[in-house]
């Protein structure tokens, strides 16, 4: 049974839905412009084995959207936000399932220490990628701007392989619905991203690429020599949609040949 719940935190609602029970406990982060639904296959097939969470960060889905302002929509606020939804949920060092910008967000949790058990990237947003960082610097101001949709659409199209079909047109007419100016924040907060933060973390890393990945796996190693890397057949960026039983079967795997810790002690 599917539950959906929320959390307040600085005033903000965050809410997620929760299925499931068994460890290790794993929350779905989705990715720009996105909402929790973007993680439906892998909450319904991990719920039979695991506690499982999606949620829908601020600025996205059912979740509060405070105007853009200083710190509201950076990445640190964002994994805080994550961590929050963790404790709510009772979930200790949970495994972190992030797509795109969720995997950043993914990525400045694991980099805080013992807060995660283990992080997923699924066909992340740039981390080692600085051209790809400062077209998102350079669009900050197209995507404020863009009050019809039509640039982020656009931009979106280029997401997808001409083969893409799993919820292709429903994306493409939810994406670009979302304020703008919340969009452009957290586009900029993409664009800033300091992948060097990958060197930090400890806890086990998988990045499932998609056909045409933003980051380059020699790159990720070079930051990570430990990460996991895969990349799935035939599907563009939303891959998680698209070849779900590629993508769950290599999160199994990670699973299964990770030392994942335990339970946080309680204080």
């Amino acid at each position: 049974m599917i539950v959906t719940e929320s959390v307040s935190v600085g005033g903000v609602r965050l809410v997620y839905d929760t299925a499931g029970a068994g460890d290790p406990p794993m929350i779905f982060i989705h990715g720009w412009c996105c909402d929790r639904s973007f993680f439906a296959p892998q909450f319904a097939h991990f719920a039979a084995g695991h506690a499982v969470a999606a949620m829908d960060l601020r600025g996205h889905g059912d979740s509060g959207r405070p105007e853009p302002g200083a710190g509201r929509y950076d990445l640190d606020t964002l994994a805080g936000d994550v961590l929050s939804v963790a404790a709510a949920a009772g979930f200790g060092r949970p495994v972190l399932v992030g797509h795109s910008l969720g995997a950043l967000v993914g990525l400045v949790c694991a980099a805080r220490g013992r807060d995660i058990g283990a992080l997923v990237m699924v066909d992340p947003a740039p981390i080692t990628n600085e051209k790809a960082k400062k077209f998102f610097r350079e669009s900050v101001g197209a995507v404020a701007a863009d009050e019809d949709g039509s640039w982020r659409k656009k931009f979106v199209e280029g997401m997808f392989l001409p083969s893409d079909k799993a919820r292709r047109e429903a994306i493409l007419e939810l994406m670009p619905t979302g304020p703008p100016g919340i969009a452009a924040e957290v586009m900029r907060a993409m664009g800033e991203f300091d992948g060097a933060v990958l060197a930090k973390v400890s806890v086990p890393v998988l990045s499932i690429g998609s056909a045409r990945p933003a980051n380059s796996s020699a790159d990720l190693r070079r930051l990570c020599p430990a990460i996991t890397i895969g990349q799935t057949v035939g599907s563009g960026h939303f891959n998680m949609l698209e070849v779900p039983g590629q993508v769950n079967a290599m999160i199994e795997r990670f699973l299964s040949v990770s030392n994942l810790p335990g339970p946080a002690p309680s204080s």
